[in-house]
């Protein structure tokens, strides 16, 4: 039976719908519960069905054992710190803000890049593009205005934080990882795993029932989050990587701040202003000025 051809692309929107409307999820239950307890539950609802998946796919093997070190490091920076700095940043903002600063990621991935690792090429253009994303981003700290300020950029520097160890994550994987040749789907098994050892590890559960008290925010902790914005993104995006490549597949990032901004005005009626707006297409004309090929 021939498959549907419009599914990719039904995949690649769903896909930045699932990730965009993270940040309303963090949002809610971090009104609950703690941000350290919001990331250990995303992680545990999300490490099932990616390892569910990746026993169907038979990708897990006694012998990766031995890059267990990697597996650690891969765990921290693109698990335990980046989804924690992501939930705590989200905590201190509001949830559109929060998103619409998560396409900053290129940025900080490409600042890493240039440091460490050798081939990748710093160019005029992308210059100018990392500095015009970064104005964005201090657009949205707003600097100037007291009453918020401080908050405002506690929340961004957390986020940047979460930016940065994803980013590290990236050119550690690509150093590292990549040469290792392991499944997709068998790599990010061990990185959520050991990420949810770490988890378990340094997490305080105390008061943690607080979250079934409000039973959209605990849907959207262990559904929204955990199993749709965690577990089964990473399965959608291993299969639009199969399908458009890994290059095209990237793009699908510009689609969930522009989606966590839409939730957070319409859904949560959050005060979203027009510099917001404005503050947001200039994170997102930087990041395409990274992906340009002209100088």
């Amino acid at each position: 039976m021939r498959k549907p051809q419009y599914l990719p692309l039904f995949a690649f929107a769903a896909l930045g719908i699932i990730w965009g409307s993270n940040f309303i999820y963090m949002k809610m239950a971090t009104n609950l519960i703690s941000p350290m307890q919001t990331t250990f539950f995303r992680v545990f609802f999300g490490f099932t069905p990616v390892v569910l998946y990746a026993l169907y796919r038979k990708a897990l093997h006694w012998k990766h054992l031995k890059h267990f070190p990697h597996f650690i490091v891969m765990g921290i920076l693109a698990t335990t710190l980046y989804y924690y700095c992501f939930v705590k940043g989200t905590s201190l903002l509001l949830s559109g803000i929060a998103g619409a600063i998560s396409g900053s990621i290129p940025l900080f991935s490409f600042l890493l890049a240039i440091t460490f690792i050798p081939q990748e090429k710093c160019t005029l253009t992308k210059i100018l593009g990392i500095i015009i994303g970064f104005i964005g981003v201090a657009m949205i700290a707003r600097p100037t205005e007291s009453e918020i300020a401080s908050s405002n950029i506690q929340g961004i520097l957390y986020i940047a934080i979460g930016s940065l160890s994803v980013g590290a994550s990236f050119v550690y994987a690509k150093k590292f990882i990549i040469p290792l040749k392991l499944p997709a789907e068998a790599l990010t098994t061990y990185q959520l795993g050991t990420g949810f050892i770490t988890l378990l590890l340094i997490t305080d559960f105390h008061n943690t029932t607080n979250i079934l008290t409000n039973a959209h925010a605990t849907i959207g902790l262990i559904v929204g989050l955990g199993l749709l914005g965690t577990g089964i993104a990473y399965i959608i995006y291993y299969y639009i990587i199969e399908k458009f490549g890994a290059v095209s597949a990237s793009s699908v990032t510009y689609i969930p701040p522009v989606v966590a901004l839409l939730i957070g005005v319409i859904i949560a009626k959050e005060p979203i202003t027009l510099l917001d707006y404005l503050a947001t297409a200039m994170i997102f004309l930087g990041v395409y000025m990274l992906n340009t090929k002209r100088d």
